[in-house]
């Protein structure tokens, strides 16, 4: 089947071509380079992992209730529709809220996958591009994991939501070699991580918590890389120039958050788009969702340097400007010891159900003789 005839709305072309503008950066400089970022290089090496053989692709979903999240996250819930509808068409609401958001992760992650790819050509440093390289197979991995949950235990896909378009193009398109950086590393990539780490920790399902965990494991490197060659390069630059950088982040983060409130759910709903909107809005799980979409940007874009006057009242505007001070590199280690955690507590049940099977099977030879 393809995946076309999986999609609800219709994607358009399949084919989306973003002009692209900038050099190809060779470095012949064969050095061993900072120490800090090869040692993020070294580890994306070792943490290489395989999606067909660490995710346990044989757990059951229920596409009528995907995540087993609260209904309270839908932003009809409670309205004059949610009253009228069959346990039949709120479970068919749920499948499709949960085939929008992941077919978005979906989306977000081959564009990330270009990104990186652009990083490798563009950035003029070896050692980043060592590292680049590490993230688009790493990227690859992620786009590879949420087509196949969306395609073989949903059986929907949503197309490309026209915000989160709009920002892949503008950081696509630009020839400075740093904006794939602040626009994948820094922006894309610190609100996915902040929306996995919502659903991987209301969700009570094991195949979408093993899937995302898994991806933040390896979100949490590629937001330190961001960081550790942003916070170096932007120390060189005039104010003038962090001006530039500071609009292009304004600009990304209010598309960011008009891009989250599922609008092309409700019009499949039959849901007028005033009415939907409104319903949005007065959500009060949207209002939470959204400041907990920017808690790992605001201390990421504090954190390399811009926080310019406009930049603040901005993030005052959003109601997240307090995020500023959050502690990155905490949130960034507990997502990767929580991957590790969902491992050893995965094996260890394996392990436990062999040595039960064992004993079991010595049992009845036992008995038999």
């Amino acid at each position: 089947m393809s995946t076309r005839e999986l999609y609800v709305q219709d994607p358009g072309d399949p084919l989306w071509q973003v002009p692209a503008s900038g050099a190809a950066r060779f470095s012949w400089e064969y050095d061993e380079g900072r120490d800090r970022l090869l040692a993020l290089y070294q580890k994306g090496k070792d943490k290489q992992w395989d999606a067909t053989l660490r995710i346990d692709w044989d757990l059951e979903v229920d596409p009528k209730d995907p995540l087993g999240t609260p209904d309270e996250s839908m932003s009809l819930y409670g309205t004059k529709y949610w009253g009228k509808m069959t346990e039949k068409d709120r479970g068919e609401l749920r499948r499709h809220y949960t085939a929008w958001q992941f077919s978005q992760f979906l989306h977000g992650e081959q564009g990330a996958m270009v990104c990186a790819a652009r990083i490798v050509e563009s950035v003029p440093d070896l050692d980043a591009k060592f590292y680049s390289a590490t993230q688009t197979m790493d990227e690859a991995r992620h786009a590879e994991i949420y087509s196949r949950f969306l395609q073989e235990k949903i059986g929907m896909l949503y197309p490309v939501n026209d915000s989160l378009q709009t920002l892949l193009a503008d950081t696509l398109k630009d020839s400075r070699w740093d904006m794939p950086y602040l626009g994948m590393q820094v922006l894309i990539e610190g609100l996915a991580l902040a929306a996995f780490g919502m659903i991987r920790d209301t969700t009570d399902k094991p195949l979408p918590k093993q899937i995302l965990a898994y991806v933040m494991q390896d979100e949490a490197r590629h937001v330190a890389f961001g960081r550790m060659a942003l916070r170096d390069y932007y120390k060189q630059l005039t104010d003038a120039e962090l001006r530039e950088r500071e609009e292009f982040v304004i600009e990304g983060c209010y598309l960011m958050r008009d891009r989250l409130r599922g609008l092309e759910v409700l019009a499949n709903f039959g849901i007028p788009p005033k009415e939907a909107a409104e319903f949005t809005e007065r959500s009060e799980f949207l209002h939470l969702f959204r400041k907990l979409l920017f808690s790992r940007i605001v201390p990421c874009v504090k954190d390399i340097g811009l926080w310019g006057e406009r930049l603040q009242r901005a993030y005052v505007d959003l109601g997240v400007f307090d995020l500023g001070d959050a502690n990155l590199d905490l949130l960034m280690a507990q997502d990767e010891e929580l991957a590790d955690k969902l491992d050893a507590e995965r094996f260890a049940a394996e392990e436990a159900a062999r040595t039960a099977e064992v004993a079991e099977a010595i049992a009845r030879g036992e008995a038999e003789d």
